[in-house]
């Protein structure tokens, strides 16, 4: 028996988890790094800190006794956050900050890469546009707003294949960012180079990972001076992860039809699998052998969703993070009926179903005698929200919603997961204390190591325990008329953002798709 080691390298910090061959949890690991603001929408991170944090982990949990008497570790496997693009030189070195996935700075081009849709079918498969937050919007932001950089970058590349190559020392790009974030074509096993050149981009491949491996493919053997790093003896296997969110589906079971699988931390990326490709302009996809073989992987999300509670109940109240749950249970004891406050969660741009940079936060109906758990409740309504219109989306699209399934951060909020379920109208699994992302990643490396056979056989090992929670049936009325106001206060901030009243600081973004007022 060894170790399976599973990596997961998320917005705030580096989660790294340990398995055993027979699916056995043997603990995690966790380190923080930081994360700078330089201008509204824009984010950043340091790329080493990823490694430094990461590379800790590790090595904390290596030492632990239950590790210790389970043998080497035979693979690796990790999934990080998407759209977090590194600009480094031939060396992996880092030439400026890396782009956070939330960064909307190229909102305008965005832009340009649906106005010439209709010249490049594959944009079809992200829904007729990239966003604002993808690799290739990022790149051409670079060519035109950091043009040295640019030019001395040897790779601009997803966080996950700068933490291949520093595991392995190739450029080896996951198959799964590769169709979702920077347009690769699977079918044809090729960039698209005349959309490249289109968008003024057009040396872009040449700086994109050399190789394009699926999912629980190998993209080597970890390094002599990554192990050194990393405090692991021997070469073991790593093998090609991918999207954080996205291999979520992995630790949901082996049965995906009609699952979506919601993962719920600092951002909400809500993903399921078709067997046929979808046709709309709401969601993102459909992406063709994005995940599993033969199956077309659709998305969608909000750009901020626990991110919205950590602003309102540490930053604006200021409560310590020890002590938002006594926060918590003052807001589950506020009658949403009546604290009267409507409230919106676009705090970095609408992602779905508006495809909307430019949208921004708000709270109506504030008063000089409204508490801190009357806000904070609203908040959590806002989120609720926003999940409901990604889901009506996917249901809009023809995506069966049978099986919701919720994981990351909002397992620790059970007032989100209640707000959650009744705005929805409909019952729910919520994870019970597992990382689905590392749970993903173990299948994975079993996969690549060849201790499994398939992805498939990888999800039976690694499915999660879940428990049921019912929506409140007294609730539900409330919260739909809660659902219409958030619909109509959307309509009325969209149509503010458009009017010029606020940009982000690279100027406005028409909405890729009209916002009607709700009547």
């Amino acid at each position: 028996m060894g170790i399976l080691l599973s990596i997961d390298l998320g917005t705030e910090g580096a989660r790294v988890g340990a398995f055993t061959e027979d699916g056995r949890a043997l603990g995690e690991a966790h380190r923080t790094y930081p994360t700078q603001f330089p201008k509204p929408g824009w984010a950043e991170q340091d790329p080493r800190d990823w490694w430094e944090a990461l590379t800790g982990a590790t090595r904390e949990l290596l030492s632990t006794a239950e590790c210790r008497a389970s043998g080497d570790v035979v693979a690796i496997a990790a999934a990080t956050t998407a759209s977090t693009v590194a600009v480094v030189d031939a060396a992996g070195v880092p030439l400026r900050p890396a782009i956070l996935w939330m960064d909307c700075r190229s909102s305008a081009e965005s832009e340009r890469t649906a106005k010439i849709s209709a010249e490049f079918p594959i944009l079809d498969w992200s829904g007729g546009s990239d966003a604002a937050e993808w690799l290739v919007p990022k790149a051409m932001w670079l060519r035109s707003h950091d043009a040295e950089n640019y030019r001395r970058a040897d790779r601009i590349v997803e966080a996950v294949d700068y933490v291949t190559f520093r595991l392995t020392g190739q450029w080896v790009g996951s198959q799964m960012n590769a169709v979702c974030k920077y347009n690769y074509d699977t079918i044809a096993g090729r960039f698209p180079t005349e959309l490249y050149a289109a968008l003024g981009v057009e040396d872009l491949a040449a700086k994109l990972p050399d190789r394009i491996v699926e999912v629980g493919g190998v993209a080597g053997t970890l390094s002599p001076t990554a192990a050194a790093d990393l405090g692991i003896s021997g070469s073991p296997v790593v093998a090609v992860g991918g999207i954080d969110a996205h291999v979520s589906l992995l630790s949901c079971g082996d049965d995906l039809d009609g699952l979506v699988s919601l993962v719920s931390g600092t951002s909400s990326a809500i993903i399921a699998e078709v067997d046929v490709p979808t046709d709309t302009h709401e969601i993102w996809g459909p992406y063709p052998h994005a995940l599993h073989q033969g199956k077309w992987l659709v998305e969608g999300g909000q750009v901020t969703s626990g991110s919205v509670l950590k602003w309102t109940g540490e930053s604006i109240m200021g409560v310590p993070r020890t002590d938002l749950p006594g926060l918590i249970a003052q807001a589950t004891a506020v009658d949403p009926a009546q604290h009267g406050l409507r409230a919106l969660d676009y705090f970095m741009g609408n992602r779905t179903p508006h495809r909307d940079p430019t949208l921004r936060g708000a709270v109506l109906g504030l008063s000089l005698g409204t508490t801190k758990a009357e806000l904070y409740r609203a908040m959590v309504e806002a989120v609720a929200c926003g999940t409901r219109a990604v889901i009506d989306s996917f249901e809009r699209a023809g995506v069966s919603c049978r099986r919701l399934v919720f994981s990351g951060g909002i397992e620790r909020n059970p007032l989100w997961q209640q707000v959650t379920v009744d705005v929805l109208g409909r019952p729910a699994e919520f994870v019970v204390g597992a990382n689905l992302t590392l749970r993903a990643c173990a299948a994975i490396a079993a996969t690549g190591a060849g201790v499994t056979a398939s992805l498939v056989e990888g999800s039976r090992l690694f499915a999660p325990q879940v428990r049921t929670l019912e929506p409140d049936p007294q609730r539900i009325p409330v919260y739909q008329d809660t659902y219409r106001d958030y619909q109509r206060l959307t309509a009325m901030v969209a149509q503010f953002t458009k009017d010029g009243a606020h940009r982000p600081a690279t100027g406005a973004a028409t909405p890729a798709r009209p916002i009607e007022l709700i009547r």
